[in-house]
């Protein structure tokens, strides 16, 4: 699994338990949908911080809540 596969599949889940879909995430985001459409299908390999940071606001949390998943937590990545 790389890096972007794991962001993916997290914000894919996400979306699934808050009933939003991927152009409601780029709106309660404040980003851009090709930007959101570009991370989801893999085209962004390394999503800045700000990135990040604006769709965890998006999804009511914090990057750290974010960003705590197993498979971020229990996966070496190797570069892409």
């Amino acid at each position: 699994m790389t890096y972007s596969d794991a962001v993916i599949k997290r914000l894919t889940e996400l979306c699934d338990e808050k009933k939003i879909t991927v152009n409601g995430l780029a709106n309660l985001s404040g980003i851009t949908q090709s930007t959101v459409d570009n991370l989801m299908k893999g085209k962004t390999k390394n999503p800045k911080l700000k990135t990040l940071h604006k769709l965890a606001v998006g999804l009511d949390m914090t990057v750290s809540e974010l960003l705590d998943f197993p498979e971020m937590n229990e996966t070496a990545f190797e570069d892409e």
